[in-house]
């Protein structure tokens, strides 16, 4: 089973819930070569609780996952700490919605919550937590006390990391998890479909719940694989997502420029200079 430990469902979290964007995402990681994906949206993400009960509402549910065309979706969320870094928890989907409804005082910068107090929230519901690309720029959870880093269940090996310094980011983020004894899995960190692949978890068995899952990751039945072109899939997938980004911010429909039904970019410039 190959498993992406680490996705996004919204092309920004600023921007609209789409269900073409996200049908079209879920049907490019099946197409990717993906099994299952986690479903790691951002908490503060506009309309979080709509992505989320689209999947509930039209997967087909299997354990704790949701099916669509034959892929797996496992809920989970990343969430931004006071100190900087973002924390993701996978569990069931009402943990998740239940806990992203229990963050909306804290979806601000200002009023992040510490990451000892993000942990005692986690800590009670069932979810399996773990660091974020933890080496990357602004990012402060290894430096976290060691009784808190023993809290965590994994480590994400990011794919937007391993491309811009596979050596460094794989170096500093195993040796992380050695130093707690935590499983490493990978994750592509994707908002757009072409970074699905750049990194995978496969795992020897084929589960659909968490606790198969934690299992499998504890006992190391599993191995990292990381794309001959990973460094061209995200960097592809940054330059694609800049474009919609700059298709929306121009009044133009991004999803339906991107599925070849709408108005491009050159021609929205043209029209607003004509006025």
């Amino acid at each position: 089973m190959y498993l992406d430990f680490h996705t996004h469902g919204k092309l920004a979290k600023y921007l609209p819930f789409s269900v073409p964007y996200t049908r079209w995402l879920l049907g490019e990681a099946r197409n990717a070569g993906l099994d299952a994906i986690c479903l790691t949206e951002h908490f503060n993400t506009q309309q979080f609780d709509e992505v989320y009960a689209f999947i509930a509402g039209q997967g087909t549910p299997a354990g704790d996952a949701f099916v669509f065309d034959g892929l797996k979706v496992f809920p989970g969320m990343e969430t931004d700490i006071a100190e900087g870094g973002h924390v993701l928890c996978l569990g069931p989907m009402e943990a998740i919605r239940e806990l992203n409804r229990r963050l909306e005082p804290h979806k601000r910068r200002e009023t992040f919550l510490p990451f000892a107090e993000l942990l005692d929230l986690f800590a009670r519901y069932p979810v399996l937590v773990g660091a974020a690309h933890p080496f990357r720029a602004g990012g402060h959870i290894p430096e976290q006390s060691a009784e808190l880093l023993t809290r965590l269940d994994f480590i994400d090996m990011n794919g937007k990391d391993i491309a811009e310094d596979r050596t460094r980011t794989e170096l500093l983020t195993r040796g992380f998890g050695k130093a707690l004894g935590v499983p490493v899995v990978a994750g592509s960190d994707t908002h757009q479909a072409t970074q699905y692949g750049c990194i995978r978890t496969r795992f020897e068995r084929d589960v659909d719940t968490f606790d198969a899952l934690y299992a499998e990751m504890k006992a190391g039945r599993y191995e990292i694989v990381v794309h001959p072109e990973a460094a061209f899939k995200v960097r592809t997938a940054g330059i694609l997502k800049r474009a919609l980004k700059e298709v929306h911010a121009l009044g133009g429909d991004y999803v339906q420029v991107l599925l070849g039904r709408g108005e491009t970019p050159a021609v929205l410039t043209a029209k607003r200079r004509a006025g």
